[in-house]
């Protein structure tokens, strides 16, 4: 009788460690598609690929421009903001080229360097951009990424989905698939070891 309940004991664990490996398998698969149809798109399509050196040349506020807004809403006459605009010597080419902080930045306002997060307070977003636009004349020289292939005659400060970033967002998926995988392994393991001692 105590045997009995022990092998039926043995069967529900092992189904259930089976259903934890098969749902880990599963929900992995489930993140590679998301990262497939969000985070790759954005990587591939990037033209930034090769960092260089970057010089500033000039780091000048323009004056207020309104934040753009794709869905064409009411907030572009409710949020105006300095445009700071950096502008740097490439050094890979010698050119005279505008830094954008990403390519969101690029996207959202072509004009201007550096896009705040929308803010209540103007006075914070003013000193905000002042702030960044002391650290670029503070730093002159830094990291950046350009177009290696002269599409773009821009160069970015940093990528949104840079190689170290993608690989990153893979990492989790890729341990929980095989940890899943090896708990699948694990239970037909044991269900062979269990079947070759009873039947010994």
């Amino acid at each position: 009788m105590l045997g009995k309940k022990m092998v039926t004991a043995q069967k529900r664990g092992e189904t259930r460690a089976l259903c934890l490996g098969l749902g880990m398998v599963a929900c992995s698969m489930m993140m590679y598609f998301f990262i497939g149809i969000t985070i790759v798109p954005f990587y591939t399509k990037s033209v930034w690929t090769t960092e260089t050196v970057c010089k500033v040349l000039k780091a000048n506020i323009k004056d207020k421009v309104f934040c753009p807004d794709s869905k064409g809403s009411e907030d572009e006459e409710i949020f105006p903001y300095p445009c700071l605009q950096v502008w740097v010597n490439l050094t890979a080419s010698g050119q005279e080229v505008m830094l954008y902080q990403s390519e969101d930045t690029l996207e959202r306002n072509p004009k201007c360097s550096y896009v705040p997060n929308k803010l209540e307070n103007s006075k914070e977003v003013k000193a905000q951009i002042e702030t960044i636009a002391s650290n670029f004349k503070k730093y002159q020289t830094f990291p950046c990424y350009y177009d290696p292939g002269g599409t773009q005659t821009n160069v970015l400060l940093s990528r949104l989905y840079p190689a170290k970033g993608l690989l990153f967002a893979f990492l989790w998926p890729t341990l929980m698939f095989t940890g899943g995988c090896l708990i699948i392994v694990l239970v037909k393991i044991s269900q062979y070891v269990s079947v070759l001692s009873a039947w010994q």
